[in-house]
């Protein structure tokens, strides 16, 4: 089967890696990851393909996933943020940044889910303000 689209996920616990990577890898994405921040950006500025997601921890040691974010849509203005956490509050971290969040743990299908939403939601585009992964209430507040 063909893979589809290219997501980078990145979490500093190789456990949930290695996790995140299956569920997606079984999906058929193509997956890249990186245990930093930095090793994210290096794998992102040589990855000569498109990378269509990323797929971030809120809290690593030297970068959060919204400074991730920030940066690597610099390097690829199309790329779309996801943001995961685990920590108690961790939405608030991304709430200034308008990017999908998932709370950890989550089950494999609501990631899934997710990520379709995020990647195929033709009238959203990302970043500050101007995006939210709710469905269209036509409703803007």
């Amino acid at each position: 089967m063909e893979k589809l689209e290219t997501i980078l996920v990145v979490d500093d616990m190789p456990a949930i890696l290695n996790v995140v990577v299956a569920i997606l890898d079984n999906a058929h994405f193509n997956v890249l990851q990186a245990r930093s921040g930095e090793e994210a950006i290096s794998l992102a500025a040589n990855y000569t393909g498109k990378i269509s997601l990323l797929l971030s921890d809120v809290q690593m040691p030297s970068m959060t996933g919204p400074e991730l974010g920030e940066t690597l849509k610099k390097l690829r203005p199309d790329l779309r943020v996801m943001i995961m956490s685990g920590l108690a509050g961790g939405s608030m971290l991304v709430l200034n940044y308008g990017w999908a969040f998932i709370e950890k743990p989550f089950l494999s299908g609501k990631l899934l889910e997710m990520i379709d939403v995020v990647l195929h939601s033709p009238d959203k585009s990302q970043g500050k303000n101007r995006y939210d992964t709710r469905k269209e209430t036509g409703k803007t507040d």
